[in-house]
């Protein structure tokens, strides 16, 4: 595992995970495996639940719930991170360089789990902006 991945982890452990929860009734809801999309490790009950409320055309608060590996909760808290007070359209713009600026990592196994976030939230705004929930 990288070691910027297990830093940013142990921080994690230490200080706890800001994003971790749950949003009733949000205006997005991601579930990687609904969605098919590997983000979380390969056991078998792994999942990856993000929940987004959106004010104003804005990323109000975002949240999730999971079972992943230490790599996927890096990932996952970058993105809430991020994403926090984003406009929708800044968040559609959203790219692999974000993460990597934020965490200092080009590790192929973080940036394969990069991709499927930046994927995942991408379907989500996507049927967001159609009306879909």
């Amino acid at each position: 595992m990288d070691e910027l991945v297990v830093k940013y982890y142990r921080r994690l452990c230490r200080e706890g995970f800001e994003h971790n929860g749950e949003i009733k009734s949000p205006d997005i809801f991601l579930d990687t495996v609904g969605e098919k999309i590997r983000i979380c490790s390969h056991v078998s009950h792994a999942y990856l639940h993000i929940y987004i409320r959106i004010s104003e055309g804005k990323i109000e608060d975002i949240k999730y719930l999971c079972t992943c590996d230490p790599t996927a909760n890096v990932v996952v808290e970058i993105l809430c991170s991020i994403l926090k007070g984003k406009t929708i359209i800044e968040a559609e713009a959203l790219t692999e360089n974000d993460f990597t600026n934020a965490l200092g990592s080009t590790d192929d196994e973080f940036l394969k789990k990069v991709r499927g976030i930046i994927e995942l939230l991408h379907r989500g705004l996507d049927r967001y902006k159609a009306g879909i929930r």
